[in-house]
């Protein structure tokens, strides 16, 4: 297929699978005319590529699981590099969460200190008791 139908198969734009190629991750052959000729490998490959970037892996990151799938493994993760890029980001990901729950926590005293300094509003009538 051409770049064109590996584009539109997998919703990547031509210029994205260019960048690719420059970058390495890509390998397209080339046909008597010039024009890049790709496979159903390569779309499994940019497929593969997609998969990791949604879950927060930058394009440098996506490259063991390149690695893996272009030396013949069925995933991109079956291979021992790509399973530390996932044990590395999973572990990054753990500590953005700590953080987070510290901020939300300091967050939070913050709010409930601000609100006990509040004075009450004068012109809310409380409400009486029922009987």
């Amino acid at each position: 297929m051409r770049i064109g139908e590996l584009a539109q198969r997998t919703g990547v734009t031509t210029r994205a699978l260019r960048f690719y190629e420059d970058q390495g991750l890509l390998q397209a052959r080339r046909s008597a005319n010039g024009y890049r000729e790709y496979d159903e490998d390569d779309l499994q490959l940019v497929q593969e590529i997609q998969t990791l970037q949604t879950v927060g892996l930058t394009l440098e990151e996506t490259r063991p699981f390149v690695e893996c799938l272009r030396s013949g493994h069925e995933t991109g993760d079956s291979c021992l590099s790509s399973i530390e890029v996932y044990r590395r980001k999973l572990e990054e990901a753990d500590a953005l969460l700590a953080r987070l729950g510290g901020i939300r926590g300091e967050l939070a005293a913050k709010l409930a200190a601000a609100l006990a300094r509040q004075a009450p509003d004068p012109c809310v009538v409380p409400a009486s008791p029922r009987p």
